[in-house]
């Protein structure tokens, strides 16, 4: 039963000066206006209505920690550098790609390690808690959902995070299929490399950072000790397929839910965006928090601009 607005008389005015964005942290929040008052009412009533609320989160809900995304203009990745992230294909096919990646990975993996989760995602973290969000699927691999202290959780595309609670954060060999420890890989990197230092830039969202080509053409990759393998870390590149039985566990825990709400994600991702056309087929209703347009607003009941953190914090689970 749909409840009624005037139950949630505490909804900030459409005005608000307040921003739950430190300031060291808006180089990578698109600029946006503060969500309306009736835009809280409405998705106050979606929460409100949910009783198995199922969740898909992506990187613009870890810009307010610092993190920037890909797509976000004036500030994503793709807005401010010429750089792509590396492809399936072209770490597999290619050596000096490989050693390119893993040399920014290297440096950038303890700095990205350093970033702390935001109030958004300590408030699905409360929802959680409070038997709102039945599950989370996040298409992001910093593990600040897990940080927080989220426990049910999918991360759809792996965990580049070296604290991981609900991963545990692995290389794999290519070749013959033996798991290495990211940290015992670190310490091979250290081994292999002991002259070798680089000036780290700007951390990526996949967990790397801007290196010169010239900086890392002397740092060597290890091989897989077992059989000389290619070492690639337990992460989906772009290009690159999820598990079938990843996307199996999320479908089931989708049917299990009875309504979707997106949070911080673009959904260009083809991955993420047939969470959304399984939901579709099943009627389930949908919403979607985000500063900018996503490929599934034309599947949403209710769109809903701003930063995620603003709106959340006053988002109740009731």
């Amino acid at each position: 039963m749909r409840l009624p607005l005037r139950l949630f008389p505490s909804l900030p005015a459409p005005v608000r000066t307040f921003s739950s964005v430190p300031a060291g942290k808006l180089n990578f929040v698109p600029a946006c206006s503060t969500a309306d008052a009736r835009s809280l009412e409405l998705l106050q009533d979606f929460v409100s209505r949910s009783r198995r609320l199922f969740v898909v989160t992506g990187a613009g809900l870890s810009t307010e920690s610092g993190i920037p995304d890909y797509r976000s203009e004036g500030v994503g990745l793709y807005a401010r550098t010429d750089r792509r992230p590396m492809q399936h294909t072209e770490f597999t096919r290619s050596a000096k790609s490989r050693q390119r990646y893993w040399a920014r990975n290297f440096v950038g993996w303890p700095q990205f390690s350093s970033h702390q989760p935001n109030c958004a995602h300590r408030a699905l973290r409360s929802w959680e808690e409070k038997g709102k969000l039945h599950w989370l699927v996040t298409q992001n691999v910093d593990a600040l959902h897990s940080k927080a202290g989220q426990t049910r959780i999918t991360e759809l595309h792996g965990c580049a995070h070296r604290d991981c609670v609900s991963c545990v954060l692995r290389v794999t060999c290519l070749g013959c299929g033996s798991i290495t420890a990211r940290e015992e890989l670190q310490r091979r990197f250290v081994s292999l490399n002991p002259d070798w230092s680089a000036q780290a830039g700007a951390v990526a969202p996949d967990g790397d950072v801007f290196l010169e080509d010239e900086q890392v053409l002397n740092f060597r990759v290890p091989s897989c000790e077992q059989c000389g393998g290619i070492l690639k870390p337990e992460v989906t590149f772009f290009g690159d397929t999820v598990a079938k039985a990843t996307v199996q566990f999320v479908q089931e825990r989708l049917a299990e839910a009875d309504a979707v709400l997106v949070i911080g994600s673009s959904l260009q991702v083809y991955s993420g965006y047939r969470v959304l056309l399984a939901a579709s087929d099943k009627k389930m209703p949908i919403a979607i928090l985000n500063i900018g347009p996503t490929r599934a607003d034309h599947l949403a009941e209710l769109k809903v601009r701003g930063r995620c953190g603003d709106v959340l914090s006053v988002i109740q689970p009731l």
